[in-house]
């Protein structure tokens, strides 16, 4: 399955499966029609079982430059609408996205600003180009941040750097926002895909459902006391006993060989 807008392509041999925004011609600027093809790919590798990580990229030189702020002049009086619009079908791929087991990878060329920068935040792992940037990008339309950026920079960077990155629209070089948590590795220009699909089906060869309790447990620590964290733990590792890949995991433990996981 494949939009003109995001591009889905999933590799039954890896689990591996791949959205890329295709509007290279605006950066991947993100408008109403754009948002809606982006829940739909993200509707379709949520809800597939046999899916083991999800990789989000740019066509072209751009990650995603932010929304088509063109749509938006263009709707004049009506701006509201579309913006309910846009978020309204976005709103629904950032949780699923999030609720998914399967990691989510980030693979960023250029920009990401704005929304895209938002959906690098809420992502597991980041993989960026030494020449990628990064930048909030709100404060120059006058606007807020949207598409989850308040919760997942706070979340990465702490309240303070989160609101000065706001306040100041600071654009960020790869190594620096690597440097402050928001990047997982920089790779020299060239090497994004390469670095990225091999990481992507390592990932992909571990216990998924375990991964999907990695992501649950460290979302929801902030909100817990440490007793309540403790026992969501327990309940975590007492659900992990009863799947196929943790009686592989303690199998190839005695037996010392590496396990086999099938995400099941």
């Amino acid at each position: 399955m494949a939009s003109d807008l995001v591009s889905c392509l999933i590799d039954p041999a890896t689990g591996v499966a791949t959205l890329r925004f295709e509007r290279p011609e605006v950066l991947n600027a993100l408008d109403l029609a754009t948002a809606r093809a982006f829940a739909a790919a993200v509707e379709r590798v949520t809800r597939d079982p046999d899916v083991r990580v999800i990789v989000l990229s740019g066509a072209g030189r751009a990650f995603m430059a932010g929304g088509d702020v063109g749509s938006f002049a263009a709707a004049g009086e009506d701006v509201a609408a579309i913006v309910h619009g846009l978020l309204d079908a976005v709103h629904p791929a950032v949780l699923a996205l999030r609720a998914a087991p399967a990691p989510v990878v980030a693979l960023v060329r250029g920009a990401a600003a704005g929304a895209g920068f938002s959906f690098v935040l809420g992502a597991d792992v980041v993989v960026a180009e030494e020449t990628a940037a990064f930048l909030v990008a709100y404060d120059r339309l006058g606007a807020t941040p949207d598409c989850g950026g308040t919760w997942f920079l706070e979340r990465r960077v702490g309240r303070a750097r989160a609101f000065e990155l706001m306040l100041t629209g600071r654009r960020l070089t790869a190594t620096e926002a690597r440097d402050i948590g928001i990047v997982t590795e920089v790779v020299p220009a060239g090497e994004l895909e390469a670095r990225g699909q091999a990481l992507a089906e390592a990932i992909a060869r571990g216990p998924t459902h375990a991964f999907g309790r990695f992501k649950r447990l460290l979302d929801e620590a902030p909100s817990r006391r440490l007793a309540e964290q403790l026992e969501a733990e327990r309940a975590a590792f007492v659900a992990g006993t009863g799947t196929a890949d943790f009686r592989e995991g303690v199998a190839a433990f005695l037996a010392k060989r590496p396990p086999s996981f099938r995400g099941r």
